[in-house]
């Protein structure tokens, strides 16, 4: 599922980077590095705060998104 935009509603999401950063602008880098994702076919489980849904929108071309159960 690749949500266009997340809501800050506080469920466990299950993150995967399925691009890579390469030609990409350095915010967008620094935002895959923050959400603790290093290269393709990583993921990471955060739960849905404000910074982690923004950080999300901002790199929601590069990653996938799911509820984590």
């Amino acid at each position: 599922m690749n949500v266009k935009r997340i809501q800050a509603d506080g469920a466990n999401l299950r993150i995967k980077q399925i691009r890579s950063v390469v030609g990409q602008k350095q915010n967008m880098r620094d935002t895959l590095r923050s959400l603790g994702l290093k290269k393709p076919g990583n993921v990471v489980e955060r739960k849905a705060d404000a910074a982690t849904a923004g950080m999300i929108n901002t790199v929601s071309h590069l990653v996938e998104v799911e509820e984590a159960e």
